[in-house]
């Protein structure tokens, strides 16, 4: 049970819901946004005292009872709940054996010729990828196997952040975010997660700021445009798929509509993947 985490998620999401929300009068002027720690403690049917020491990080490890009544009055999505039960210490799966990527999604990835296709892990670093992705993401066969993370990317690396267009970004940079902070909810002790996430607190303060405000939130189908410096802009949706068995690992795919201007685009990018 990581008690700290736990306490920081609750008062985010205490902060976030209004009386209005949950049908409880205003109370007139408020010091602080959102829920009282009473009326969180009221709506899910346990002590103020209890509640507090949650909050404080110093409460008992609650029961499953108490943390389905706290995402209920807390009004907490699917993937909060899920986090909400992973710092309890109260997964509601238990995360499989991790390791290399399967041979046959290798394979996969090598046979999409005409889709841009990679493979990443819970911390956003990519394993494998095939030649188009390679190249639309920024020459990755030239990259070392420290310099292939995603997050590192999009806080701290220019030429690749500049790819995707600016009005873009900062929502994919929030939901990287959301989604990291997730990960290191259902995998408390890796020590890949825990290294990233203190570095970028350190090198990187608008990482920092997103991390403070405990979104949490699992990375799923999106539009994504990209600016290549060979074929422009592609509008692309960003495919992301759980791999059977491996819930560490995602396959990621960046599919056009047939005909389309992108899908053009794709196909004059995968030229250069043919005469290399």
């Amino acid at each position: 049970m990581n008690r700290t985490e736990l306490a920081e998620f609750l008062r985010s999401r205490r902060a976030r819901v209004t009386p209005q929300d949950v049908a409880l009068p205003s109370g007139g002027q408020r010091r602080t946004p959102g829920l009282r720690r009473q009326e969180v403690a009221q709506l899910a049917g346990m002590s103020i005292d209890y509640y507090i020491r949650l909050e404080q990080g110093r409460g008992p490890h609650p029961s499953r009872q108490v943390l389905n009544a706290l995402a209920r009055a807390l009004m907490l999505g699917h993937d909060e709940r899920v986090h909400l039960f992973n710092l309890a210490g109260q997964a509601l799966e238990t995360p499989r054996m991790r390791g290399d990527v399967p041979a046959g999604v290798r394979h996969l990835i090598a046979f999409l010729e005409e889709l841009p296709a990679y493979v990443v892990d819970v911390k956003y670093e990519i394993l494998v990828w095939n030649p188009l992705a390679g190249l639309l993401l920024g020459d990755l066969d030239s990259r070392s196997r420290d310099d292939l993370n995603v997050i590192r990317w999009l806080f701290r690396d220019p030429d690749i952040a500049e790819r995707i267009i600016d009005e873009e970004r900062g929502r994919f940079a929030r939901g990287s975010v959301a989604d990291l902070r997730a990960a290191a909810g259902r995998y408390p002790d890796d020590p890949g997660i825990q290294a990233l996430v203190a570095e970028m607190l350190a090198l990187s303060p608008e990482f920092a700021e997103l991390w403070a405000r405990h979104e949490v939130q699992l990375r799923r189908e999106h539009r994504k445009r990209i600016s290549h410096p060979a074929v422009g802009v592609i509008e692309t949706t960003c495919q992301v798929l759980s791999i059977p068995d491996r819930e560490d690992l995602r396959l990621i795919l960046y599919t056009t509509e047939p005909g389309s201007a992108a899908h053009q685009a794709l196909r004059e990018l995968r030229q250069f993947t043919l005469s290399s």
